[in-house]
């Protein structure tokens, strides 16, 4: 009798330790590419280049467009848009990566003219908000339909829009909700790396949302020790949300140009004039999996960015983002390969 005592004594110590932890746990890494939408259609020679990285995941991208920052008018799902930033684009995207088995996060983005930065949007009136926030809701909407009939794996409710979601939070908890009545997947939201502690719904969500391009070296050309150590605050700062949340970080986009001081500021996306620096990105890449690739609560991410036409892109000598034919590619395949 005491031995049964002691034995249930004991599995319901251990469940409440189990079940009260603060660390979550991602069962099995998103090793992700962030697939650039474009005006063709995805043919299996623009996959095999992801298969041959052993990517898990892609990110599939429609977009919709606004005027300015203060512009209620979101523009989506036209003809005048590339075929992959639209609705039957994405839904060719999507089928087409799963017929090769990648898992898919489906993954809206709104552009603003002139590349003004999203999270910087504010309507001027409470009318001009709840004209934005009704067409904002048709969008996701529409996507989140799309996510669900096509078996996606993972969808985005969101990316970069800290004004929106600070300023209208009511709207988001109900968006969310209607989100959950249509898709029954994983969902996340993707926010800027300087807000990511600020967002108030991550407890309604799966998946915390890093677009991970947080400043960790002013060197030239870092070491990756160098690199390591300039994640350590930014790390901190995840596992505490992780933490704080229960939820494991999601890098929904992370990655560098192969540019001279790349490191520094990560998020820049204007045109740099100088010379390639494909070490500096090689570097940055290897201190990014190193520091998180291994750590339990962390679920993984996409790179940015992937383009379609790998030949083409592998063979540009070019200081942008994407690692196609750069040593950051082989780094891809070591980490992707490990996991």
């Amino acid at each position: 009798m005491k031995k049964s005592f002691a034995l249930v004594f004991t599995n319901i110590i251990l469940f409440f330790l189990i079940g009260c932890s603060a660390t979550p746990y991602a069962k099995q890494k998103i090793n992700g590419v962030s697939f650039v939408s474009s005006r063709d259609t995805l043919l299996q020679t623009h996959i095999d280049p992801v298969l041959r990285i052993q990517a898990s995941h892609a990110a599939v991208m429609p977009f919709a467009f606004v005027r300015d920052k203060n512009n209620p008018e979101l523009i989506f799902n036209t003809e005048r848009q590339w075929y992959g930033e639209r609705y039957q684009g994405a839904k060719q995207y999507i089928e087409s990566l799963h017929a090769s088995k990648i898992k898919v996060m489906l993954k809206p983005h709104i552009w603003i003219w002139k590349g003004v930065f999203t999270g910087d949007m504010h309507m001027n009136t409470e009318e001009e908000w709840l004209v934005f926030e009704k067409s904002y809701e048709e969008y996701i909407l529409l996507y989140a339909q799309l996510a669900q009939d096509t078996g996606v794996e993972l969808f985005c409710v969101g990316t970069e829009l800290y004004n929106f979601t600070n300023e209208r939070q009511q709207f988001w908890d109900q968006l969310i909700d209607k989100v959950r009545n249509v898709y029954t997947g994983k969902i996340t939201y993707a926010e800027n790396w300087d807000k990511v502690d600020k967002v108030h719904f991550w407890q309604e969500l799966d998946y915390i949302g890093a677009d991970a391009y947080f400043p960790i070296s002013e060197q030239k050309t870092p070491s990756v020790a160098e690199a390591r150590e300039g994640w350590q605050v930014h790390k901190k700062l995840l596992k505490d949300l992780a933490e704080k949340y229960n939820r494991p970080v999601l890098f929904t986009e992370f990655g560098y140009r192969s540019a001279d001081y790349s490191g520094k500021e990560p998020w820049a996306s204007d045109r740099y004039d100088g010379a390639m620096n494909s070490e500096s990105q090689k570097n940055l890449y290897e201190a990014t999996f190193e520091e998180f690739w291994n750590e339990p609560w962390f679920a993984g991410g996409f790179v940015w960015k992937w383009f379609h036409d790998h030949k083409r892109s592998a063979s540009e000598e070019n200081n942008r983002f994407t690692p196609q034919g750069k040593p950051a590619e082989d780094v891809l395949l070591k980490w992707y390969s490990r996991m």
